[in-house]
């Protein structure tokens, strides 16, 4: 498959993927002084705050993928109409986006409303198909 035969929604599961990286990269970012590579994970048990958030962001992204990937590609393989399930998959990086925000920033009432958003567009791109 080309570049050019990537659907929007195809390009959203790639954003969507990239995500989980993007909150380690922030749950890191400035903090690791003299670098212990050899045990990163314990490094990251041992924060608070908003880097243990983002750190949770980053698994909750990881978590929420399959969800997302199969109801694009069923959506796609089942004939949903195009625009929709772009405008949908866009919706769902948006929401996970602000989703990550709201968490890094311990907005924790308001990341649960929009975690729920995200996954009624799921179950809604899954329900796509003709």
């Amino acid at each position: 498959m080309t570049l050019s035969l990537l659907t929007v929604a195809y390009w959203c599961v790639l954003v969507a993927c990239v995500l989980p990286y993007v909150a380690a990269w922030i749950a890191k970012a400035g903090g690791f002084g003299p670098r212990d590579n050899t045990h990163p994970r314990e490094w990251a048990a041992k924060q608070s705050g908003w880097r243990a958030r983002a750190n949770s962001a980053q698994a909750n992204s990881f978590e929420g993928l399959p969800f997302f990937i199969g109801a694009v590609v069923i959506a796609h393989q089942l004939g949903a109409a195009q625009a929709r399930l772009d405008m949908l998959a866009v919706a769902y990086v948006v929401l996970r986006v602000i989703y990550i925000a709201l968490y890094i920033r311990g907005v924790g009432s308001a990341r649960s409303a929009v975690w729920a958003l995200a996954f009624l567009v799921n179950i809604a791109i899954l329900f796509l198909a003709r």
